[in-house]
C-alpha cells in the first residue's frame, strides 16, 4: 500500500542481494541523498524497466470502451437486489469507461440516478439526470426519467420546478404519443400520483427550522498564530535538544479546545483493496467497492455520484470543479501514470505530488539549491542559516539581509519567525536518511528512478505531440531529473516518520434496527507540516480528527500553561502493550519511547491488563503469572498453563466470529443462542472486562435491536460500555462512540429520559474529540430535538 507491490520489492531485493559488496557499501555509507540516487539509477537496466512495465499493465487504468454494458448489467442485477449503493458504484465504473456524448454513458448516468433516488440522495440524483440527457439519453426513455425528476423536485419542496416538469412531460406525450397502451396508462397513473402529492405538500404548513444549540460553537481559532499558520493562540512553537521542534501551551487549555486546524499540504487517496491483477480476474473487470469508487480523489469527500476523469477509469471526483483543480495541480502529469503509481505505492505518489506541488517560478535552481544545502549534512540540519536563505524563495535579497540579523529562525520558520503549512516546512520535515536500512534505501531510489524515467518520457512525447493534455504541470520539470529524482527521494524517505493516516469514522449496521457500530478506515496518506510538529505520546493530551482533507486537533484533556501539547502516532497504551509499542515506534519512527505511560508500565509488575487477563473459575480473582497461572487470591490454590487459555480463548473467538456471521446474514435468533452460548463459557475464565466479553454483549445488543427489542439491547450496550471503559478510559472517544450507540437504541425505544442523558453524556464526549461538524454529533442535536418537540409522544418509559 504505502510501498511498491511485493513483486517489485522483492524483485528489488534480488536484484540488491546480487549486486557487488563494493556497490552496496557505496550505498550503505551515502552521506547525502544525490549519492543515494546517482549510482542507484545508473543500476536501472532496460529488463528492470520492462519488469515493473509489465507490472504496472496490471493493473492498468485507461479506459475499456467494451466495460460499461459489462458495468450497467452488473449495476441492474445489484439494484433489482435492491442493494442501491454497490448499484451506484457499479454505474459510476461504467462512466468512468465510457466515451462522452454515448447512449453508454447517457444509460449508466440515468440509471446511477435511479439508485441514488433510491438512497434518498434527492440533488445528486437531479444532476446525474441533467448528465444523462447532455450525453445524448434515448428520447423513447425520457418520459421515465421526467418522472423521476419529478419525484425528486417534490421530494425536495421544489414544487413549481415539479409542476413544470409535469407539465413539459404531458406535452411531449400528447405531441409524440410513441409508448405503447399499458406503459401510456402505468406513466398516467405515475402523473395523477405526483399531481396529488404536489397539491398535498401545498398545503402543508411551512417547517420550523429547528433550533441549534450552541456549545462549543464558538470554540474556533480565533486570531491567527503569528508564529504557527492554522493554529491557536494557545499554543507556540519550541525547540529542545532531545525533543527537538515542539508545540506547549501558552495558557491553561480545557478539554475540547481547538489547538490546530489544517489543510493538507498533500494528500493521496489509498485505493484500499488493491486492483486485481486482471489475469487473476474471473472476469475481466473487477466489481469490487473500495475506497477509491466512494471518496473523491481530491479533496476525500464522500460520494457516490462520482466525476470521472475524462482521461483514465481510476481517477474520480466528488464534480467537476475538483476535477480541474486536481488536473490543473497535478492529475495532468500523474494521468498517464496510473498503472506505474498504483504498482509504486502511496509514498513514492505522494512524493511525486509534493515535489509537483511545489509550484516554483524556478523548479530547478531552487530544488538544486536545496539539495546542495544537503550535501556535507545529509539530512537538512535545523542550523544552517544558509538553508534558511534558501527557502524563502519569495524573495531572496531581502532573505538574505535578514538571515544576517540575530538567531536563525527554526527551521521550517520563514525569516520572520512564521511557521506555515507550505513547501518551506515540508522540506525541512528529516528524512532521517542514515538511519533506513541500505535495502530500504535502494528499492526507494530505484523506484523514484524509474518514475522519473517516465515523466521524461511523457514529457518528450507532450513536446512531440504538442499536446496541452499532456504537458508537464510545472515548468523545467525535465531540465533535469537528477534534482527532481533526489527531491523525490528526500520526501520518500521523509514519509515513514511524517506522514500521517487520514482517516475516517465508518458507520455500519442493521437496517431494520438503525443502530450502527463505529470503526475507523484509513482513507489516504497526508503530510501536514503543522500536525507533524507534535511530538508523540502513548497517552496523548489531545484528539485528532478529518474532514476531507482538513485535520482538527484537540485538547483531549486539561493541558496546562507550559505542558507540551502531545500526540498519538499509532502505538497507544490502550491498544497494545508496552513491548510492542516501543517495538514499533523504534522501527517506524526511530525513537525510543519514554513517555509516561511507558514509564508507568515499565514499573508495573508484568501482568495483563484486565481486558485481556484471565480469571479463576473458582473465586473469579484475576490469575498471574508467565507460562504457569496461578490466582491471585492467596487463599485459592488453583493454577493452569497458559497455553490451555489461550487456546480456550481462541475456541471461544472462531464461535463469536460464527454468531457474527449469523447476524450479519439476517439471522438474529440463532445470533442470540450462539451469544448466550459464548457468554456463559466467556465468564468462566475471563475477566468481567475482558475484550471479547465486550464484543459478545455488543452482538447481543445488535441482534436485540434488530429484533425489535430495545430494553434488552440497552441492557447489553451498557454492559459493553463497562469493558469499552475499563480499557479507554471514560472520557476517550471510544466511550463516545458507544454512549452514542447508547443514545440509538433508547431513542428507538422511545425511552425520553434516559435517551437524553445518554444524548448529553456522548454529545459531551465526542465534542471534545470531534468538535460540533462530526457526524455522530449532529445526529446526536437531532434526536434530542426531535424528543424535546412538543408533539412527539413516547409510547411509555424503557425501564
Amino acid at each position: 500500500m504505502d510501498l511498491p507491490v511485493d513483486e517489485w520489492k522483492s524483485y528489488l531485493l534480488k536484484k540488491w542481494a546480487s549486486l557487488p559488496k563494493f556497490v552496496q557499501d557505496t550505498i550503505s555509507t551515502a552521506e547525502t541523498l544525490s549519492d543515494i540516487f546517482l549510482p542507484s539509477s545508473s543500476l536501472l537496466q532496460p529488463e528492470d524497466e520492462m519488469f515493473l512495465k509489465e507490472l504496472s499493465s496490471s493493473y492498468s487504468v485507461e479506459k475499456d470502451y467494451d466495460a460499461p454494458l459489462f458495468y450497467r448489467e452488473e449495476g441492474n442485477r445489484k439494484f433489482q437486489e435492491k442493494e442501491y449503493t454497490d448499484a451506484a458504484v457499479l454505474y459510476s465504473k461504467g462512466v468512468s469507461h465510457s466515451r462522452p456524448n454515448t447512449e453508454d454513458i447517457s444509460l449508466c448516468y440515468a440509471n446511477r440516478s435511479a439508485a441514488l433516488f433510491h438512497l434518498g440522495q434527492y440533488e445528486a440524483c437531479l444532476k446525474d439526470i441533467v448528465k444523462a440527457g447532455m450525453h445524448g439519453y434515448p428520447e423513447r426513455l425520457q418520459p421515465k426519467m421526467m418522472v423521476r425528476k419529478t419525484e425528486c423536485l417534490v421530494n425536495l419542496g421544489r414544487l413549481q420546478e415539479a409542476r413544470q416538469t409535469i407539465s413539459d412531460l404531458e406535452s411531449s406525450l400528447t405531441a409524440k404519443p410513441t409508448l405503447v397502451l399499458s406503459s401510456y396508462q402505468i406513466l398516467q397513473r405515475n402523473v395523477q400520483h405526483l399531481k396529488i402529492k404536489i397539491q398535498e405538500k401545498e398545503t402543508l404548513p411551512e417547517p420550523f427550522p429547528a433550533a441549534l444549540t450552541n456549545a462549543f460553537e464558538d470554540i474556533a481559532l480565533g486570531e491567527e498564530n503569528k508564529q504557527i499558520s492554522g493554529a491557536s493562540l494557545s499554543v507556540s512553537l519550541c525547540t529542545h535538544p532531545l525533543k527537538g521542534r515542539h508545540l506547549v501551551a501558552t495558557k491553561d487549555i480545557l478539554p475540547g479546545e481547538l489547538l490546530v486546524k489544517e489543510d493538507a499540504f498533500v494528500s493521496v487517496l489509498i485505493p484500499g483493496e488493491m486492483p486485481r491483477p486482471h489475469h487473476c480476474l474471473e472476469n475481466k473487470w473487477d466489481t469490487r467497492v473500495t475506497s477509491g469508487d466512494l471518496y473523491c480523489h481530491r479533496c476525500l469527500k464522500h460520494t457516490l455520484a462520482t466525476v470521472p476523469c475524462g482521461s483514465c477509469s481510476y481517477a474520480k471526483y466528488c464534480s467537476q470543479e475538483c476535477m480541474q483543480q486536481a488536473w490543473d495541480l497535478y492529475h495532468s502529469t500523474e494521468c498517464s501514470l496510473g498503472g506505474l503509481l498504483l504498482t509504486l505505492g502511496v509514498f513514492c505518489h505522494v512524493a511525486l505530488r509534493m515535489t509537483l506541488l511545489a509550484r516554483f517560478e524556478d523548479v530547478d535552481r531552487v530544488v538544486r539549491m536545496l539539495c546542495d544545502e544537503v550535501g556535507s549534512t545529509d539530512t537538512c540540519l535545523p542550523e544552517s542559516e544558509n538553508l534558511v536563505k534558501a527557502f524563502d524563495y519569495t524573495s531572496q535579497g531581502e532573505s538574505e539581509e535578514k538571515s544576517k540579523i540575530g538567531e536563525p529562525p527554526i527551521p521550517g520558520c520563514n525569516v520572520n519567525g512564521k511557521y506555515g503549512s507550505n513547501y518551506n516546512a515540508i522540506f525541512s520535515l528529516l528524512p532521517h536518511t542514515e538511519k533506513h536500512s541500505p535495502e530500504h534505501r535502494f528499492i526507494c531510489a530505484i523506484s523514484v528512478s524509474a518514475l522519473c524515467r517516465q515523466l521524461k518520457a511523457a514529457s518528450v512525447q507532450a513536446q512531440t505531440l504538442k499536446s496541452p493534455k499532456l504537458k508537464a504541470v510545472t515548468p523545467g520539470l525535465c531540465a533535469d531529473l537528477t534534482v527532481w529524482g533526489a527531491a523525490m527521494l528526500r520526501h520518500m524517505l521523509q514519509l515513514q516518520c511524517n506522514a500521517q493516516a487520514i482517516t475516517s469514522i465508518c458507520h455500519t449496521g442493521s437496517n431494520e434496527s438503525i443502530i450502527t457500530n463505529s470503526r475507523q478506515i484509513r482513507l489516504a496518506t497526508g503530510v501536514f507540516p503543522v500536525v507533524s510538529l507534535l511530538n508523540h505520546s502513548c497517552r496523548p493530551n489531545t484528539s485528532v480528527s478529518f474532514t476531507g482533507t482538513v485535520a482538527t486537533i484537540r485538547a483531549a484533556q486539561r493541558i496546562a500553561k507550559g505542558q507540551e501539547i502531545l500526540h498519538c502516532y499509532g502505538p497507544h497504551e490502550s491498544r497494545m502493550g508496552v513491548a510492542e509499542r516501543q517495538q514499533r515506534l523504534s522501527s517506524q519512527y526511530f525513537f525510543d519511547c519514554r513517555c509516561g505511560a511507558c514509564h508507568a508500565e515499565t514499573l508495573r509488575a508484568a501482568a495483563a491488563p484486565r481486558w485481556e487477563a484471565f480469571c479463576c473459575k473458582t473465586c473469579r480473582a484475576l490469575m498471574q503469572g508467565n507460562d504457569v497461572l496461578s490466582c491471585s487470591n492467596e487463599s485459592c490454590t488453583n493454577s493452569v498453563s497458559r497455553d490451555q487459555l489461550v487456546s480456550r480463548l481462541q475456541h471461544l473467538q472462531q464461535q463469536v466470529c460464527m454468531a457474527q456471521k449469523l447476524l450479519r446474514t439476517g439471522k438474529p435468533e440463532q445470533a442470540i443462542q450462539q451469544l448466550l452460548r459464548c457468554q456463559e463459557a466467556a465468564e468462566s475464565f475471563l475477566s468481567a472486562e475482558h475484550t471479547v466479553l465486550g464484543e459478545i454483549e455488543d452482538g447481543l445488543a445488535q441482534a436485540h435491536a434488530t429484533l425489535g427489542n430495545w430494553l434488552k439491547s440497552a441492557a447489553h450496550v451498557q454492559k459493553s460500555l463497562q469493558v469499552v471503559e475499563t480499557r479507554h478510559g471514560p472520557s476517550s472517544v471510544e466511550i463516545g462512540h458507544e454512549l452514542f450507540k447508547l443514545a440509538q437504541v433508547l431513542f428507538n425505544g422511545l425511552a425520553v429520559p434516559e435517551a437524553l442523558s445518554a444524548i448529553w453524556k456522548a454529545e459531551r464526549i465526542l465534542l471534545v474529540h470531534c468538535g460540533p461538524e462530526s457526524e455522530e454529533v449532529r445526529e446526536l442535536r437531532e434526536m434530542r430535538s426531535c424528543l424535546l418537540d412538543s408533539s412527539f409522544v413516547p409510547v411509555g418509559p424503557l425501564v
